[in-house]
């Protein structure tokens, strides 16, 4: 290429372990938050001081992430892709595509919005999903259980084809993705590895709604952060350091992270438990 010797170079990284290094930093930094990146799949991934390893997680791997730090990695195989398959069974889908295509949004923020105009607070829309229960293993299940050949459940359908009942089993959705992310959680818990907080990116996690239902599913806070692309972020940053001669620290760093832009912390009068409704 070219390079005088002795040119930093960057190494190049997973885009999840991009978007985690662009997140983790925040409040009380590394060892304290869990990284979410909620798209098509997701990724968890987690910060420790010492090597700790949890049945069913990968890792933990040794500075790939948070340099002299360990990191324990999780995840869904199907996660904003469960969402899409679910909505795609119900019989206004259609409708409620054409709807949301007129507004100009997703389907699921159409959705999304309509759940929250409907509700005082975020955490009461688990209430519509009362009686209805979604596992969303469409693809197996990378994390805790790491079985590939786990499948999806929907139980407490009835004979409703309307708008509301797809409002229902949306919500439903969301909730067994907070499940699922919740057994990530207490697996590595069991295990020594403990979140304080769910610092979370990626597409399909930006709505407040999903982000308020993940919290009250999980138990502790959902943060997001000031940057709306925090991969990039996290891309960037390498590159900076490298230029510098620097080491991404595990506490927070204010001129990397920017530091948490918005909390939804869990209801506990009205949300988060739609197994006891």
């Amino acid at each position: 290429m070219g390079l005088p010797v002795g040119t930093p170079v960057a190494v190049g990284m997973i885009d999840a372990h991009a978007g985690g290094i662009g997140t983790v930093g925040v409040l009380d930094g590394a060892l304290s938050n869990m990284a979410y990146v909620f798209g098509t799949s997701s990724c968890t991934m987690t910060t420790s001081q010492e090597a700790i390893f949890v049945p069913g997680v990968w890792g933990p791997y040794y500075s790939a992430m948070v340099p002299g730090f360990w990191l324990n990695e999780g995840g869904q195989s199907a996660a904003g892709a469960a969402i899409d398959r679910l909505l795609s069974f119900h019989p206004a889908a259609h409708e409620a595509r054409q709807l949301a295509q007129e507004a100009g949004l997703p389907l699921p923020v159409y959705l999304a919005d309509r759940v929250l105009a409907r509700m005082e607070s975020p955490s009461e829309a688990v209430h519509l999903a009362a009686g209805l229960h979604v596992v969303p293993e469409f693809l197996g299940n990378r994390a805790p259980l790491a079985d590939p050949g786990a499948r999806a459940i929907v139980a407490g359908l009835g004979m409703e084809g309307d708008i509301d009942n797809l409002l229902a089993l949306y919500v439903a959705g969301l909730c067994g993705i907070g499940y699922g992310l919740r057994q990530i959680l207490d697996a590595q818990e069991a295990c020594g590895v403990r979140s304080e907080n769910i610092v979370i990116s990626g597409g399909a996690g930006q709505h407040p709604l999903v982000r308020q239902l993940l919290a009250d599913t999980c138990g502790i806070p959902v943060m997001s952060t000031e940057c709306s692309e925090p991969v990039l972020l996290g891309s960037g940053d390498s590159w900076r350091r490298c230029r510098r001669g620097l080491r991404v620290a595990a506490g927070g760093d204010e001129a990397v992270y920017a530091g948490g832009q918005d909390l939804w912390q869990r209801d506990p009068v009205s949300g988060g438990s739609p197994a006891s409704l």
